[in-house]
């Protein structure tokens, strides 16, 4: 599912700011010492090792020691008053909010380096420390990273040595033109701006992925919907292949709304694919009309059993399903296990997409579906246990147009709504801030059928029928 993003940061002057504490240490050393250095100076050429530093300005037999008792005055003096720089936290967070983990690739001495981190709380999974220029070349490849983020030309040179994009921010003591002259990819003022920056770089890396992936087919088959994921993977796949070498199927069956049916079959025709819609009969399967909590294993075996052959006899060299990255870490999703039992592929989960980047790269190519409501098959509004019937899939999904159109005429704008059909009793759920609107409007909902309706004060949430299962593990 995709390769786990690893992130290198530089540590002094660009996620902390240590220009006034290692000037104190060295005010110190030089009373120690007895010797004059210019601290100022020093101070502002912060992020070549000590030694180098001091080369200039001491014999070479005095820089050892002078370094040795430099590490050791450093943490009484330096630590706690050294605070981060603007975004680190944020910067952080992006890296983690993208699934990745965190390098920290230092010149400093690496104990002193594990001090900061510790009191600032920074949230890293590695501290190397003593390495310098091309030598963080070295520790970056040895742990994958794909980026490395510094503030110094020899920053750059660490990147470059990795081979790995180099990102510069400007907190340090070199400027844009020196970044730029040493190779760097990109100049932040500060890590405020890399956040946005990552996010972007990230789609585009997956979205590339994806095309890598889809140009590895001749000819296929998108499982389409009608929803933002299959949608997405439709026009992807035609941008791949090419739309002679690209086929829609849209399964249609009871558990699929009417409503969906023309949108999905006009978006397809739209992207000039051929579309072709199969009848699915899963409500001919007992353990689907059972609807214990693996119902969907069967609705996607009754799906795949289906659109293999009909791939084959038309050419197509595999069925491809709109299963993306974060489907696959939501859990208690047995449909996935099923589908890919009988030979689905998942670009998009393959690429590590998740369902935002999906709906931003939707957004940046203007599908129509970019910011569609979740649309779940009808069968998952019924409660486990409570048998499957083309009636009861008929009357939620009346009760779901009814009471849309009742709060659309109302004057309130409805995203996402769910009619969840508890037995003889109806549980609905709605957009949080119209959870009041709805109870006002009930009486639709009973007139569709059901003898209760009740609004759920919790609001609108995917997947909330599997809080009611006793253990949904026995059924992965």
């Amino acid at each position: 599912m995709g390769e786990q993003l690893v992130v290198g940061f530089d540590l002094d002057m660009t996620l902390i700011d240590t220009t006034a504490g290692f000037a104190s240490t060295l005010t110190l050393l030089c009373d120690e010492l007895g010797v004059q250095l210019p601290v100022e100076e020093l101070s502002t050429r912060l992020g070549p090792p000590l030694d180098l530093l001091l080369e200039p300005h001491l014999p070479a037999e005095d820089i050892g020691p002078a370094v040795d008792r430099f590490r050791e005055i450093y943490p009484d003096v330096a630590v706690t008053g050294t605070p981060a720089l603007p975004g680190v936290a944020e910067a952080l967070a992006a890296v983690r909010r993208h699934d990745g983990r965190l390098l920290l690739v230092t010149g400093k001495h690496a104990p002193n380096a594990r001090l900061h981190v510790e009191h600032l709380g920074l949230d890293v999974d590695l501290v190397e420390g003593g390495v310098w220029g091309g030598g963080k070349g070295e520790v970056l490849r040895r742990h994958g990273a794909h980026l490395y983020v510094g503030d110094h030309v020899h920053d750059v040179e660490g990147a470059r040595a990795a081979g790995v994009p180099s990102v510069s921010v400007l907190t340090g003591g070199c400027d844009a033109a020196e970044l730029r002259a040493a190779g760097t990819d990109v100049v932040l003022d500060d890590l405020t701006g890399f956040p946005a920056w990552l996010d972007g770089w990230v789609l585009d890396r997956r979205l590339a992925a994806l095309e890598e992936q889809l140009r590895g087919h001749d000819r296929l088959l998108v499982a389409f919907s009608g929803g933002a994921d299959s949608a997405f993977l439709l026009a992807a796949a035609v941008r791949a292949l090419g739309a002679d070498r690209v086929g829609a199927a849209t399964a249609y069956s009871d558990s699929l709304p009417m409503a969906e049916r023309g949108p999905a079959q006009e978006f397809a025709e739209q992207l000039g694919v051929a579309v072709l819609t199969p009848r699915t009969h899963e409500m001919e399967r007992e353990g689907y009309r059972a609807n214990a909590g693996d119902r969907c294993a069967f609705c996607k075996a009754e799906l795949l059993e289906t659109l293999g052959p009909l791939a084959r006899e038309q050419g197509y060299d595999a069925v491809a399903t709109g299963t993306n990255a974060d489907d696959v870490r939501a859990g208690f999703r047995p449909g996935i296990a099923a589908a890919a039992d009988r030979g689905a592929v998942t670009p998009l989960r393959d690429a590590g997409l998740t369902k935002e980047q999906v709906r931003l790269a939707s957004r940046r190519w203007g599908l129509p579906t970019w910011d569609k409501p979740a649309a779940a098959c009808l069968s998952s509004r019924v409660a486990y246990g409570i048998e499957i019937t083309p009636a009861r899939l008929a009357r939620v999904e009346r009760a779901e147009a009814d009471l849309r159109r009742a709060l659309t005429e109302a004057g309130h704008v409805v995203r996402d709504l769910r009619v969840r059909d508890l037995g003889q009793q109806a549980r609905v759920e709605v957009d949080r801030v119209l959870v009041e609107a709805a109870g006002e409007h009930l009486g639709v909902v009973r007139e569709a059928g059901f003898a209760e309706a009740e609004v759920d004060p919790l609001g609108f949430r995917s997947g909330s029928m599997n809080e009611l299962l006793p253990d949904p593990e026995r059924f992965r």
